[in-house]
């Protein structure tokens, strides 16, 4: 996990959320998933370049199943992009660092 992400659990999660004071990403991921490994170091550099601008945070469903639930999350990679506490947007799969970086220019921009 980057210096700049955060590490979310079914208990901070709300409260992180709450609190952020802006938007979020978060990368539902797990240990096991090889896609995830792909995205991890792209999510991290995103968390580097948008400090301040945004949070980035990470979930191991593994260890905290009741987030990975309460959003549905079915496949990983999974990153959702929270505006004002609700999710805003969707990304399953790996994608490329382009497409995470337009969807945070545009929840940056909405």
């Amino acid at each position: 996990m980057g210096k700049n992400t955060v590490e979310l659990t079914d208990s901070n999660f709300s409260s992180t959320l709450q609190s952020a004071g802006v938007p979020m990403m978060v990368d539902f991921w797990a240990p096991w998933c090889g896609p995830c490994r792909l995205i991890a170091p792209i999510v991290d550099e995103l968390a580097g370049e948008f400090t301040g601008r945004i949070q980035v945070g990470k979930v191991n469903i593994d260890e905290n199943p009741g987030v990975a639930s309460q959003f549905n999350i079915r496949a990983i990679p999974t990153v959702l992009f929270f505006k004002n506490g609700e999710v805003v947007d969707v990304v399953r799969a790996a994608v490329p660092k382009a497409h995470l970086l337009k969807k945070i220019e545009e929840l940056l921009e909405n």
